[in-house]
This record gives structure tokens, C-alpha cells and sequence, in this order.
């Protein structure tokens, strides 16, 4: 018996191995994922918590666009995302994957307007342009990815520049406007070059966050930060303008 009994410990410690030595290689040899949640996720520790893995709002997708995380995508595991490569957000009118969440992950309040559900407010990332790739930079004529945006002249403008170079035509650049755009990822699928040279990127990990110490004055309201500072404030102007001449400040 005792023969016996060493002799399965032993099988089942090389089969542990064995899987072990699986699991491993497949979690190395997974590449970064870039996590792009249905519209209307919440953040994603919330998301997360509330999320059952029932795959429902996957099925409520017309495009397919939805699918669920299997071992080795590098997204928690039956959980809801998307590729824009394969197949962006199509940015449905009646954004049917929310409605069909049954637990609120997908917070149909993040995309409100006028108690109606407006795709538009989606911000499930936002579009990052790659200037040394992109062919448009280059000074070739290329707008695939600012004609295929569902939000044209909104989240994907065209800017027009001189080009130095040949100094006979126009750099037809794509510029994105980071308030707007939606993440839905359709610029990105049409993106002509191999690898496309637009991408959608998780907002948290590219957008930053100027901080309280400024202040765009320009912009109607913005000036409320400086409401309780102290304004009173005054410098010797005439020691302001002189200093360059005495050497003092």
C-alpha cells in the first residue's frame, strides 16, 4: 500500500507541475491587454465587483463586437471587452448591452441625457494618434480614419498645415478631441496601416490631470478656483521693470 500510495503522489506531483509549467508559460506569453469595457462601465474596481460574468450584454450586442475574457486574453476571466481592431463599438442608438446588465456594472446613468441613454457620453477610452506612423503625417493624403468616425468634426477633426517640405501641399492631419471622443474604436479598425497607427487606449492611463493650480481663465466659470485667495497682494512695479538694469528682483 505504502508502494502504492508513493507512486500516485508521484503522479499527481508531476501533473501539478506539468500545469503549473502551462499556466505559467501562457500568463508570460500573454501580451498587454488594453482593457476596453462595454459603454456605461463603471470604473473598473466597481465594475469588477458588480460584474456576474453572465455574459448577457455580449449577447445583447447586434455586432458582436462583445466578448468574454477566456485564460490567456489577459482580462479577468468571463468578463466583457472588446478589440477594436477585430470589431469596434458601432455605438448602437438604444446601446442595448446596458440595459441587459442585470446588476448594474454597466451604469446606465454614466451615458444619460434627459433620462434618455446617449451613446455619445461613452467614454470607454479615447483615441490616441501615433505621429511617426501615421501615413497622414507623412504627408500622404489619408482621412480613413476621420471619414469613419461616427462622430465626425466632433471627436476626430482634420487640421489643416502647410508642408514645408514640398511647399505645394497640405498635411491633412487627425486630431482628436479628448472630450468628446467615445472610445468606440471605429477609427481605429479603419485605419489603413499595418498596425494602425490611431489606437484606443484605457482614458485613465493617457489622459492626465492639470490639478488645482491652474487655472483656464479663459474659459467662462473657470475662475471659480481662485474664489478665497488672496488678491490683495502688491509689488513694487517699479522695482518690477528696473530689475533687468540693477541686477535685483
Amino acid at each position: 500500500m505504502q508502494r502504492r500510495d508513493a507512486l500516485k503522489f508521484g503522479v499527481k506531483a508531476t501533473a501539478l507541475a506539468l500545469a503549473s509549467g502551462y499556466v505559467w508559460s501562457v500568463a508570460a506569453n500573454t501580451s498587454t491587454t488594453t482593457l476596453l469595457r462595454p459603454p456605461a462601465a463603471k470604473n473598473e474596481k466597481d465594475f469588477l465587483a458588480a460584474c456576474i460574468r453572465c455574459g448577457l450584454c455580449v449577447n445583447a450586442c447586434p455586432f458582436d463586437t462583445l466578448k468574454l475574457a477566456e485564460f490567456g486574453d489577459g482580462v479577468a476571466i468571463g468578463t466583457p471587452y472588446f478589440t477594436p481592431r477585430k470589431i469596434p463599438c458601432y455605438m448602437c442608438g438604444a446601446v442595448p448591452c446596458v440595459p441587459a446588465c442585470p446588476t448594474n456594472a454597466l451604469d446606465a446613468s454614466l451615458i444619460n441625457t434627459d433620462n434618455k441613454l446617449d451613446i455619445t457620453k461613452a467614454r470607454m477610452g479615447v483615441a490616441v494618434v501615433d505621429t511617426a506612423n501615421c501615413i497622414a503625417y507623412w504627408g500622404l493624403r489619408c482621412d480613413a480614419c476621420y471619414r469613419a468616425c461616427p462622430m465626425i468634426d466632433k471627436a476626430l477633426k482634420i487640421e489643416l498645415k502647410r508642408n514645408e517640405r514640398t511647399q505645394k501641399h497640405a498635411f491633412m492631419l487627425p486630431i482628436v478631441d479628448n472630450n468628446v471622443c467615445t472610445g468606440c474604436g471605429v477609427c481605429e479598425h479603419a485605419c489603413v496601416t499595418d498596425k494602425p497607427a490611431i489606437t484606443i487606449i484605457e482614458r485613465d492611463r493617457v489622459l492626465g490631470i492639470a490639478g488645482d493650480n491652474y487655472v483656464q481663465g479663459w474659459v467662462e466659470g473657470a475662475d471659480v478656483k481662485n474664489d478665497g485667495i488672496n488678491k490683495s497682494l502688491k509689488f513694487d512695479s517699479k522695482k518690477i521693470t528696473n530689475y533687468l538694469n540693477d541686477g535685483e528682483l
